[in-house]
């Protein structure tokens, strides 16, 4: 009997600095805030003709996640139902994308000429080789990156003089943009809407996002067809309140169901923080002190 006191009284030191429960890497709600699980998600995701995972680029979650949701939907789609869609390659590229999915493309010469994002190799590649393995299509969606930059130093208009075949790579002209849009609106405070940001106004700068969101709308609606989700990955802001990337989808094809999924940080799991309610249709949160890819 003394033995044993002895024994818990010296366990107790060590009781005291014990870790409280679990230390979990995420924690999933619905848009209202209730905690879902990982399988109602996916479920509902499954039902969805597009789903957009709005990600933070340099989340090593998100991009675990990414994987494990692309796996876990081919096998419940079923053969030929997936498709991926993913904003960190630019149309002009896709060629690449296609041959390296079907095998045909080293890795080498695919990373050499598809300007993939610094993070590529431990973030993406992950997600093309699995898709190259089990032939899941991969579809680049953005608009290439200098069309971008040429309308937030000179706007939109800037696109007309381009040729035929280098419009081919965005969505069709004139460019429409709805400045009323809650993401839109929160650009032009955020550049402070008087002419100056980077070299262009705050006008520019907005219709420079557009650009972006209408053609990842464009040619997610092109590469879909009937009994298929289009899974795709892009920045969170692209998607955020169903807004950027839905709202060209809505307005192109408005039957379209669509799931949004987003990554934040938090300070703690237990709740969703009241600026994060009603950002997407499944929040996914992470602790503000997790490590990042870059």
């Amino acid at each position: 009997m003394i033995q044993k006191l002895l024994s818990l009284l010296l366990l107790l030191p060590l009781l005291a600095f014990a870790p409280a429960g679990d230390r979990p890497a995420y924690r999933l709600f619905t848009a209202q805030g209730q905690v879902a699980d990982y399988d109602q998600m996916l479920a509902q995701l499954a039902q969805a003709d597009v789903v957009l995972f709005g990600e933070q680029h340099n989340d090593p979650i998100a991009h675990w996640l990414e994987l494990q949701v692309a796996k876990d939907l081919a096998k419940l789609k079923g053969p030929g139902k997936l498709v991926l869609g993913m904003e960190m390659f630019e149309r002009d590229v896709q060629p690449l994308v296609a041959q390296y999915a079907a095998g045909t493309l080293p890795d080498s010469a695919f990373e050499r000429q598809s300007r993939p994002w610094p993070n590529y190799a431990t973030d993406y590649r992950p997600l093309l080789q699995w898709a190259r393995e089990v032939q899941v299509p991969v579809i680049g969606t953005n608009a290439p990156r200098r069309y971008a930059q040429q309308v937030a130093r000179g706007s939109s208009a800037a696109l007309d003089k381009l040729p035929a075949e280098e419009k081919a790579y965005f969505v069709p002209l004139p460019l429409k943009v709805d400045y009323e849009l809650p993401g839109y609106k929160n650009m032009a405070a955020m550049f402070g809407g008087d002419g100056s940001a980077h070299g262009g106004g705050a006008r520019n700068i907005i219709q420079a996002q557009a650009l972006k969101d209408a053609t990842m709308a464009t040619y997610i609606r092109r590469s879909l067809s009937p009994g298929q989700t289009l899974l795709h990955f892009n920045g969170s802001y692209h998607s955020d309140h169903h807004d950027g990337i839905v709202a060209y989808l809505r307005a192109g094809k408005p039957a379209l169901r669509i799931q949004t999924v987003s990554m934040v940080t938090q300070s703690q799991l237990q709740q969703l923080d009241k600026e994060n309610v009603d950002l997407a249709d499944y929040v996914i949160v992470v602790p503000d002190d997790m490590t990042k890819t870059y």
